[in-house]
């Protein structure tokens, strides 16, 4: 919800976002796959089970890397998000390493720890989710007219957008979850979980983008880094003020999570990969890291957007996301047939 997703689209983004996200549902479906015919172990293991001993822990330190690198990139959204609404004078790096301390913490606590909060502050977030769309409604602000004509340049571009931008962030970012599903209590509910956690995520992000476009129109969002933010604080009701407070606390709640997946992953694939016994160890360390790739990652915050919606899910995380697990998935299946 913090960038301009789909813009490329137009006035068509929430169509966009919706096409992408039935592509999310098929990603998703690869992880589930892989996950029934090696349910008790974790990706970092059966990777070395498909394809080898020696290249399946090359590949599986490489996605430990790569979780890294996408929790640094979500703290470095975050942080600038920050620097924009409320701490204008307070470094990024200060910004960066209060919340990757409370990620850290959290982490230390474990999964369940973490999926428990995710139940009580989800309640939150849809509290102020409806707050906010009530009050854009009172402040007549929507401009229905803003998202026509539908489909001006046809299928087409709608179509690339979604499939080559917002299939891979944020819904190809789900594969993080396969590093969750073996520790789940009750497999048989993981494939209908996720497909409904997915198709929740696709409507929400879908009517935030509409409500965006037609407060801010498509030029608007376009320029603003955080559109969001841009129309929370178009809210005049005259004795409410100061409102982008509460979608920074919303926002930083979300980022938080998302932030701790990804650690979280990296964390018990480490420990998976070189059996360390205690992965709650690990937290701090790697929250270090993630703090420090937050801040090297790009010198200016125009930088870092435009290689997170340009060249990493193109270079980056469809190779990671969907082609190789789509090989290994595909090897799985002929050795789990000849098995049998």
């Amino acid at each position: 919800m913090l960038v301009p997703l789909a813009i490329d689209a137009k006035q068509d983004a929430w169509i966009s976002i919706l096409l992408a996200t039935i592509g999310g549902v098929f990603i998703f479906l690869i992880y589930h796959r892989l996950y029934l015919y090696y349910p008790n172990i974790l990706p970092t293991t059966y990777v070395q089970k498909i394809i080898g001993t020696f290249f399946g822990r090359i590949v599986a330190f490489i996605y430990i890397i790569f979780f890294l690198y996408l929790a640094s990139r979500v703290l470095r959204d975050f942080g600038e998000m920050l620097a924009v609404v409320g701490y204008r004078e307070t470094p990024l790096s200060v910004n960066n390493l209060l919340l990757i301390l409370v990620v850290a913490y959290s982490l230390r606590k474990g999964i369940e720890v973490l999926a428990r909060s995710g139940e009580i502050f989800s309640v939150l977030i849809y509290f102020l989710a409806i707050s906010g769309f009530i009050l854009v409604m009172s402040s007549n602000l929507i401009e229905l007219d803003k998202l026509r004509p539908f489909l001006e340049y046809g299928f087409f571009p709608i179509l690339k957008v979604s499939f080559t931008q917002v299939i891979f962030f944020p819904f190809g970012e789900i594969f993080a979850f396969s590093m969750v599903l073996p520790y789940l209590n009750n497999s048989k509910k993981a494939r209908i979980t996720g497909i409904l956690a997915l198709g929740l995520a696709g409507i929400n992000l879908a009517i935030v983008m509409a409500v965006n476009i037609t407060v801010l129109g498509v030029d608007g969002v376009s320029r603003s880094l955080f559109p969001l933010l841009s129309t929370i604080q178009t809210i005049n009701l005259g004795f409410l003020e100061r409102l982008d407070i509460f979608f920074m606390l919303a926002l930083v709640i979300l980022g938080f999570f998302k932030i701790s997946i990804y650690v979280y992953a990296a964390l018990i694939g480490t420990a998976d990969l070189f059996k360390i016994e205690k992965p709650s160890q690990l937290a701090f360390p790697f929250g270090f890291v993630v703090w420090f790739f937050s801040i090297a990652i790009a010198s200016k915050v125009t930088e870092h957007m435009e290689e997170g919606l340009d060249i990493v899910p193109l270079y980056l995380q469809l190779p990671f996301q969907v082609i190789f697990p789509l090989f290994i998935l595909m090897i799985a299946f002929f050795k789990n047939k000849n098995a049998k």
